[in-house]
């Protein structure tokens, strides 16, 4: 919860402090964020593979821009008050594309922004064939959107893919020097053993974030014991994005086979719902205030 006049960025960074594993749900558009944070939920991811799927119906795979994810950072920033981690992929080029990139994100309302080691066209960590570039141009990319921010308080999340290319040590050494470049969390991708999750608390001292991907190829643990580990943030990025989905396939299967739907709760919420979601309610209260 944020406490009276605290900024998001504040918050975000006492969420990740605290190492209790705090849950944050990725969102692909401003509804989905909305029912994030109707759900009670303490923080929001906006997710580059979720607006990838959901926006062009394509894979992740380097196919959004920072265009994309800048728009969509500023439409869910309009619509909730919850801190936003934002993924920023690569930076969408070099340490110059980066600190661009950092002050588009930024000024879009990101209060955390992540970027990763993968080489471009960077694919989904959970994807095989991934490869990574050389760790000191990494730590050039890290110090320049340190560098980029306007706003100290602005937190840098740095990702390293390199588990999958050159192996778990090679990861936690990559983590340790994104820490001392100035990363404020950090996020080690795709481990693959229990053991590994169990061990990055200890190895590294910065908050981390632990990625849960459904069907993805880390180990699932649920959120208190990765909070009683040592985890910051516990992400599920695509939970919303998948739940969608499987609710549209059923609410559209009933449909192709009946020919009809009717307001089931088990398929669709009400219409009523759907309106107090996306605010009706008090812009008509605005309506009101405004009218001659």
């Amino acid at each position: 919860m944020r406490t009276h006049n605290e900024s998001p960025k504040k918050t975000l960074h006492r969420l990740a402090e605290a190492r209790r594993g705090v849950l944050v749900p990725g969102a692909f558009n401003a509804l989905s964020a909305r029912v994030i944070e109707d759900l009670g939920f303490e923080a929001i991811y906006v997710t580059g593979a979720g607006v990838t799927n959901m926006h062009f119906g394509l894979p992740d795979q380097a196919f959004m821009g920072l265009h994309e994810i800048a728009e969509h950072t500023a439409r869910i920033r309009d619509a909730v008050s919850l801190p936003l981690l934002v993924d920023a992929d690569t930076g969408f080029g070099n340490a110059l594309n980066v600190r661009h990139a950092v002050r588009v994100l930024e000024r879009a309302g990101a209060d955390c922004i992540q970027l990763e080691d993968q080489v471009s066209p960077k694919r989904c960590g959970h994807f095989a064939g991934k490869a990574v570039i050389d760790t000191a141009e990494m730590l050039g990319k890290i110090k320049a959107a340190v560098d980029a921010r306007t706003d100290a308080g602005m937190l840098v999340m740095a990702r390293t893919d390199a588990a999958a290319v050159h192996g778990f040590e090679a990861a936690i050494e990559r983590a340790q020097q994104f820490s001392e470049a100035g990363a404020d969390i950090l996020f080690v991708e795709a481990v693959t053993s229990a053991d590994e999750v169990r061990a990055m608390p200890r190895r590294l001292g910065k908050p981390q974030l632990m990625n849960m991907v459904i069907g993805g190829k880390t180990p699932t643990f649920g959120a208190e014991e990765l909070g009683a580990l040592g985890y910051g943030l516990v992400l599920y990025a695509n939970a919303a994005l998948q739940g969608a989905v499987a609710g549209m396939q059923r609410a559209l299967t009933v449909l192709r086979d009946t020919r009809r739907l009717d307001e089931d709760p088990s398929l669709v919420v009400s219409f009523a719902e759907r309106q107090r979601l996306v605010g009706k309610p008090w812009l008509d209260e605005l309506e009101k205030k405004y009218a001659g």
